[in-house]
């Protein structure tokens, strides 16, 4: 079946037809399984909308992005923003609106101010009905522009320890906040370098000597009227990064700053005006914040990213050409090896398996974001662990993902014109920000080992542990290759392993206990295997809900069929390359792990077939790919030369290297000759 396609800019174009046969026959409608990634045929239609109004504008084109400096990026970026908020307004569109999402998409995140909405979302999610009035309109209307200030030179993940202070001042009703010291400065914060006017500020409450720990302040960074550096404050740029050329990263000190007393998000935690503290909620209320942005960077940023470097990968690889399969045949396509399609399509099937699990965490998170806001906190410690834990295992298997897809576009893959690189350093800089992987996988794991005892202890526990309280399985029954392909059996297979691990950890950190060693020794003692029970925790949850989706698609049965056998690769590709985890105990056997392997193997081919389709489905424009080897029409070479014409290296003239160095030394050589 051949889908209704949205017009593209390659549309026009010849299709490379080593491209274009692989599009003749797939077998699942192609279009049908974009509005269901899209969440329905209206979200598509309007992304589509959205889309052809950002491509159509020259001030939003990114052709230029592969060759600017610093500089020239933010300014650009700046610029678009900037334009971007105008058109918005023109349309219509609001920020809350989905809209407001596929602009972003569209532009691949290469515009400025996103640390705006981050402060945005803090003050809504922080403040006061009454800050909430006052803050949110002057930040809509970008009357202000907002930063989020939390991570210091010396501190990032373990918030407990930031140095920023702020003291209560009982007789002018002000917090004075300072930088102690230079490992106390904020370092990292996006907008704050060059852009930002005010910033939420994570700092340490002191109320007459005593500390109440961190609480987030709005604090004015920069004059209003000629954007230099309040009273106080020191602020820049922290220079040059792998990526995000475009974000103004920046530092921060803050020398007796002051900040009325209304400026303290106060939504959850008060001080009064006779410098009593009033709490209304949860100490940890501080990491709901954080739980809010990793959500939406998971959904809006860490998959789209590896979906993007697999649609890449996956068209350049049915156009390269690469040895002969056969003796005297023609050069065969590269997906047509075995070994990059090892390569390639469990990675397709892990950006399937994570958008299907983001549906599942949305759910949960929004059910969770409802309760928080009428202060019924019961649901944030498993918001937190189960957050952190997925935010860890998610970029850390979409970078890795996007650098195989690199390296599988072999010399092609290192040019920046690929677009391949500039996603994977985008997305290793997600492993450490909004959490350094490991830490956070320590969080997950010290919520796990409570609820196994509260599980064994026959207490209740929340929802996504629950699996805890049932008892462990003791081998796999399966005895045909086939029976790998039933969900049922390697969804039981990952909870199993599950159990085992955490079950494992926990013994030997009780053990530790027993034997006279102090809690927080005996904890350090056991954190890799805390962090592979955490780990095993978050993939069995990923295999269980991707098995679930596929069940409700029963409608749709090409699609069904197509998604159940992404999520056997994906599930078999975990085993097969965890194969100890499921030999540990005697629970796989080694003949039953050839069995899988023969069943995995099989899936490659099979996926292989609609390998093409299946990344057609994400429906990215080729604007948004800015890939010279991932375009709709596949005219890989003929791009490359084309976009290399367009470096600066090529266009300008003269050249100064030439003129004050080549020249006279050849000229040298030649009078000696």
């Amino acid at each position: 079946m051949a889908p209704t396609r949205y017009l593209r800019s390659s549309a026009s174009r010849d299709v490379n037809p080593d491209l274009d046969v692989e599009r003749k026959t797939p077998s699942f409608d192609v279009e049908k399984l974009t509005t269901i990634l899209d969440g329905g045929a209206e979200n598509t239609r309007v992304r589509r909308a959205v889309e052809a109004v950002i491509h159509s504008d020259p001030v939003l084109s990114r052709e230029d992005k592969y060759f600017l400096s610093q500089n020239e990026s933010y300014e650009a970026a700046v610029k678009k923003a900037v334009h971007l908020k105008k058109m918005m307004h023109q349309m219509k569109w609001t920020e809350a609106g989905l809209e407001s999402k596929y602009c972003t998409r569209a532009l691949g995140g290469e515009v400025a101010f996103t640390l705006h909405s981050v402060f945005m979302e803090s003050i809504l999610a922080l403040s006061t009905d009454e800050q909430t009035a006052k803050w949110i309109p002057l930040a809509e209307n970008y009357c202000i522009l907002g930063s989020y200030a939390q991570t210091e030179l010396g501190h990032g993940t373990y918030i407990r320890g930031f140095e920023t202070t702020a003291t209560f001042n009982i007789s002018t009703q002000e917090f004075v906040l300072n930088t102690p010291k230079i490992s106390a400065m904020k370092w990292w914060p996006g907008e704050l370098g060059r852009s930002a006017t005010h910033a939420v500020v994570f700092a340490q409450l002191y109320i007459k000597g005593k500390c109440y720990g961190v609480h987030p302040f709005i604090v004015q960074i920069r004059s209003l009227h000629d954007h230099s550096p309040a009273p106080g404050v020191t602020v820049g740029d922290i220079g040059p990064k792998m990526e995000f050329n475009h974000i103004d990263n920046g530092y921060l000190l803050l020398r007796d700053v002051r900040v009325p007393r209304e400026n303290m998000l106060s939504r959850f935690c008060e001080v009064l005006a006779d410098g009593t503290y009033v709490k209304r909620g949860s100490e940890k209320i501080n990491y709901f914040n954080m739980i809010i942005i990793r959500v939406k960077m998971l959904s809006n940023e860490v998959v789209p990213t590896l979906m993007k470097a697999c649609t890449i990968a996956i068209r350049y690889s049915v156009v390269r050409r690469q040895c002969e399969l056969k003796p005297g045949d023609q050069e065969a396509k590269i997906l047509d090896y075995q070994t990059q399609q090892q390569k390639l399509l469990p990675m397709l099937a892990t950006a399937y398996a994570f958008h299907f699990m983001n549906q599942y965490m949305n759910e949960l998170f929004s059910k969770g974001y409802r309760e928080i806001k009428q202060r019924n906190f019961d649901s944030l410690p498993e918001l937190h662990a189960f957050s952190s834990g997925l935010k860890a295992i998610y970029t850390e298997h979409c970078t890795a993902g996007v650098e195989t897809c690199r390296k599988a576009c072999g010399g092609h893959g290192y040019s920046l014109l690929s677009g391949l690189p500039s996603l994977y350093t985008r997305l290793a800089a997600s492993c450490t920000y909004e959490g350094e992987n490991t830490v956070l996988l320590l969080q997950t794991a010290r919520f796990l080992v409570k609820c196994l005892g509260a599980a064994h202890s026959g207490q209740p526990v929340p929802p996504s542990v629950a699996y805890l309280s049932a008892a462990n399985s003791e081998r796999c029954l399966v005895r045909d290759k086939r029976d790998f392909l039933q969900p049922d059996v390697y969804v039981e297979a990952y909870r199993h392993v599950a159990i085992r691990v955490l079950s494992s950890a926990a013994a030997k950190l009780q053990a530790l206990v027993q034997s006279g060693a102090e809690q927080h020794e005996a904890w350090h003692q056991c954190t890799v295997q805390l962090v592979h029970a955490a780990k095993a925790h978050c993939h069995y949850h990923v295999v269980k809900s991707f098995a679930e989706a596929v069940e409700k698609l029963g409608q749709e049965a090409g699609i069904q069929r197509m998604i159940k056998h992404l999520c056997g690769l994906f599930a078999l590709h975990g085993i097969f390359s965890n194969t100890g985890d499921f030999l540990h105990d005697g629970y796989i056997s080694g003949d039953q792990v050839d069995m899988m392997t023969a069943s995995y193997l099989d899936l490659l081919a099979i996926v292989r077939k609609d390998a093409v389709p299946l990344v057609d489905a994400f429906d990215f424009t080729d604007e948004t790919l800015n890939s010279a080897l991932g375009s709709y029409d596949g005219q890989v070479y003929r791009r490359l030369y084309q976009w290399a014409q367009r470096s600066p290296s090529n266009t300008k003239q003269p050249n100064q290297a030439y003129e004050n160095y080549l020249k006279p030394l050849f000229q040298n050589g030649l009078s000696k000759l």
